[in-house]
C-alpha cells in the first residue's frame, strides 16, 4: 500500500473517530436529566495563556484541570474584537451586539438574559464579582442599556428584577447617585438585606441580599482583596441552594482583564489563581450536589499574552504582550456536571446561552 493511501486512510479514521466522539457526547447529553442549577464562571480577559500563567504561578496545576470536557468560544461581536459589554451580552442573551452595549441587540432593543429566563422559570438567581455590580459583564445579565457607562441607569435596572443575591462593588451607584435617588432604600423596601462586608453576609440566613461591599470596585488581589471572590461564591451558593427549584449563578473574575490591560503578567497570574479558587468552590458544591452544571469561560482575551519562560517551582514567569487592549482570539470553555457534554468543541459565544437554555430545559415559546 502506498504511503499516500496510508495517510489518506489514517486521516479518514481520525475524522471518523472525532465525529463519533462528538456524536457520543451529544447523545449522552440528550439522555441526561436537565441541570437543576447552573453556575457560570467568567474569567474576564482569560485566554489560554492566562490559564497557563496561573498554572505556572500555582506550581503547575489549577482546579480547571478537574474538568474533563473542554472547548473554545469565538468571541467576535458585530466587530472582529469584542468588548466586555458585547461579550457579556452574547453569553447572557445569545445575541451578538455592538461593542459597549448591555443586553440589547444591534438596534438597541432589549433581549432577555439567561438570568431573566431563570427567574421566569422559578429559579433563584445571583451574581458575584470582583468589580462593581454595574460594570459591563454583570450588567449584561441583568440590565438593558445602550451604553455600558450608564452605571446609574444600570443600577436602576436591578430594581426591575427579583435577583436573590448579588455580591460585589458599586455601592455608590445605588446609594450616592448624581440624580439623588436612593436605590439602597428602594432595595430595602423590596425586602433586601443590605450588606457592606462579607462577614455581614455570612450572618444572613436567607435572601434576598444586596452585598455592595465597596464604593465602586474591590481592590486588586495583591492589594488586599484576599479570598473575597471564593467566599462570595460559597455564600451565594448557600443562599441560593435553599430554593427547591434550583438556581442560576454568574461569577466573574473581573480583574484578570485589568491586569491584561496593564500588561502585567504576574498580576494576571495572581488574579487567575484567585478566580480558580472560586472555580474550585463551585466544583466542590457540584460534585456533592450531583445536579449542578458548572461552566467556565471568558468574554474575550486581553493583552495578546504570550508566555516566553516560567518556573513551576518559584512561580515566576516571563510574558510578552501584543496589545494593551482585547484581542480577537478564541477563549476556552470548560464544563462539568449534567449536560456538560453540550459545551465541548468550537462554538460561538452565543451558543453558550443556547446550551444553558437547553441544559435547564427551558423553551423560548413557553
Amino acid at each position: 500500500m502506498s504511503i499516500k493511501r496510508i495517510l489518506t486512510l489514517s486521516i479518514a479514521i481520525l475524522l471518523l473517530h472525532q465525529i463519533s466522539g462528538l456524536n457520543t457526547q451529544a447523545l449522552a447529553a440528550g439522555k441526561e436529566k436537565p441541570a437543576k442549577n447552573i453556575i457560570l464562571l467568567i474569567g474576564d480577559g482569560m485566554g489560554t495563556s492566562q490559564v497557563y500563567a496561573g498554572m505556572t504561578a500555582n506550581g503547575g496545576t489549577l482546579n480547571l484541570e478537574r474538568f474533563r470536557i473542554a472547548g473554545f468560544s469565538k468571541t467576535y461581536s458585530t466587530e472582529y474584537v469584542t468588548d466586555s459589554g458585547a461579550g457579556g451580552t452574547a453569553l447572557a442573551t445569545g445575541h451578538k451586539t455592538k461593542n459597549g452595549s448591555i443586553a440589547v441587540d444591534p438596534q438597541g432593543q432589549p433581549v432577555k438574559t439567561i438570568l431573566e429566563w431563570a427567574e421566569e422559570n422559578g429559579k433563584a438567581t445571583g451574581m458575584a464579582t470582583t468589580c462593581a455590580m454595574t460594570h459591563a459583564t454583570p450588567a449584561s445579565f441583568i440590565a438593558h442599556q445602550a451604553k455600558r457607562s450608564d452605571y446609574e441607569l444600570i443600577a436602576a435596572d436591578f430594581l426591575k428584577t427579583d435577583i436573590e443575591v448579588f455580591i460585589g462593588g458599586g455601592y455608590d451607584h445605588f446609594g450616592k447617585r448624581k440624580d439623588g435617588v436612593d436605590l439602597i432604600e428602594q432595595l430595602r423596601k423590596k425586602g433586601y438585606r443590605i450588606a457592606q462586608t462579607i462577614d455581614e453576609i455570612k450572618e444572613i440566613k436567607s435572601g434576598p441580599v444586596a452585598g455592595l461591599l465597596y464604593p465602586v470596585h474591590p481592590p486588586k488581589w495583591s492589594e488586599g482583596r484576599g479570598d473575597l471572590l471564593t467566599e462570595s461564591v460559597i455564600e451565594a451558593i448557600r443562599l441560593l441552594s435553599a430554593d427547591s427549584d434550583g438556581f442560576f449563578l454568574m461569577v466573574e473574575g473581573s480583574q484578570i482583564d485589568w491586569a491584561g490591560h496593564d500588561n502585567n503578567a504576574q498580576q494576571i497570574a495572581e488574579e487567575m489563581i484567585d478566580f480558580d479558587r472560586a472555580v474550585g468552590a463551585a466544583l466542590d458544591f457540584a460534585e456533592k450536589d450531583g445536579q449542578t452544571l458548572v461552566i467556565v469561560t471568558a468574554d474575550h482575551e486581553t493583552g495578546g499574552l504570550s508566555l516566553l519562560d516560567g518556573d513551576f517551582e518559584t512561580g515566576e514567569l516571563k510574558g510578552s504582550f501584543s496589545t494593551g487592549d482585547h484581542s480577537g482570539v478564541m477563549v476556552p470553555v470548560f464544563s462539568y456536571g449534567p449536560q456538560a457534554a453540550l459545551f465541548g468543541g468550537i462554538q460561538e459565544n452565543t451558543d453558550i446561552f443556547e446550551k444553558m437554555m437547553k441544559a435547564f430545559g427551558f423553551k423560548k415559546d413557553q
